[in-house]
């Protein structure tokens, strides 16, 4: 059997007939890409609770949220304004902001039953926990861009002092931030005993003290009346611009702060960032709610996502109360110590 000679089309041909399939698998390509897209956008999508009165507004009238000291009190206000807006409007009940002076106004709060939500430090959340015997319990964390849940506490001098190492700082004045902040105050002593330093006053620092917040502590450094502060920080980014969030970035971006003026001497290890703590024996609807709420923040209101969080952060994660663990056994530990005193 003879088989017909195969048809070889003209050139033009040719090239019409691959432009033509080249057409097609692009169509096709669009096509996927756009269900892709479609389907990450649905999963993306995270509506936010129809706004409306909630049957656990017979339990909690007000939503009475703390905040935490560290900050200028107006600055902390301002701040937070779009959060305390979002609450009202979504469940229809009045919100109440509790500035306190430092962490353990809030921390004592929620002991008295008198705060319901605050986005709290993680060494906060272990002490509230101590004093409320248990009756708090954290919700969500935030995630930085990279995935993780952390951040750092850093040492920081005055950049004219001439110091560039922590041995250098051996005799010279030191200030934590607040006695229940984890990067300004219990990591650093914990890992600065892991070191062989004694971070009591008068052994390896002359003198310690506390400044009342992160704020104050960098202002008193710069005022000359400690050499050094610890702080918290995200520890990556743009050192000029106070690194990617933290005390040091929300100070540069407040026009407060210069970071010509400090320079960075030591990291820790990484800290799991605090969570966004409510009362235990709040109704669990409201619980709910509060969840579902914070989890479409990161993607229908950006902005004040980013107030709350002070940072670059992406979004929110679950957590438990395991994650927070060993800031209660460091606070028990610090308390023990304090007693041997």
């Amino acid at each position: 059997m003879t088989l017909p000679p195969k048809r070889t089309l003209p050139p033009h041909a040719q090239k019409e007939a691959a432009s033509m399939i080249t057409r097609r698998r692009l169509v096709a390509a669009t096509v996927l890409a756009g269900a892709s897209l479609g389907t990450a956008r649905a999963q993306d999508m995270r509506p936010s609770p129809k706004p409306g009165k909630r049957a656990w507004a017979a339990q909690v009238p007000v939503i009475r949220v703390g905040l935490l000291g560290g900050e200028n009190n107006a600055d902390r206000l301002q701040r937070v304004d779009g959060y305390r807006k979002l609450l009202e409007e979504t469940f229809q009940v009045p919100v109440k902001l509790l500035q306190a002076a430092d962490y353990a106004g809030v921390i004592q709060g929620f002991a008295a039953g008198q705060v319901d939500l605050a986005y709290m430090s993680p060494a906060a959340y272990a002490a509230a926990w101590i004093e409320s015997n248990g009756n708090v319990m954290p919700l969500l964390t935030s995630q930085e861009a990279d995935g993780s849940t952390s951040y750092v506490a850093v040492l920081y001098v005055r950049a004219d002092s001439g110091i560039t190492s922590l041995e250098q700082l051996k005799g010279k004045a030191l200030a934590w931030a607040d006695p229940n902040s984890a990067s300004g105050y219990l990591i650093p002593r914990s890992e600065f005993r892991v070191m062989g330093i004694d971070p009591e006053p008068g052994k390896y620092f002359a003198r310690t003290g506390f400044a009342g917040g992160h704020e104050q502590a960098v202002i008193a450094v710069l005022g000359k009346q400690y050499d050094a502060g610890v702080t918290w920080s995200s520890g990556v980014g743009d050192v000029t611009q106070g690194y990617t969030r933290g005390a040091l970035r929300t100070m540069v971006e407040k026009k407060l702060l210069d970071m010509k003026d400090l320079r960075i001497i030591w990291k820790s290890r990484p800290i799991e960032n605090g969570p966004l703590t409510v009362r235990a024996d709040t109704p669990a609807e409201f619980r709910a709610d509060i969840v579902a709420l914070h989890r479409a923040i990161p993607v229908a209101y950006p902005d004040i996502f980013h107030a709350m969080d002070m940072g670059s952060s992406k979004d929110w994660v679950p957590v438990k109360h395991e994650d927070y663990a060993v800031f209660v056994d460091m606070l028990k530990a610090e308390a023990a110590q304090r007693r041997r005193r």
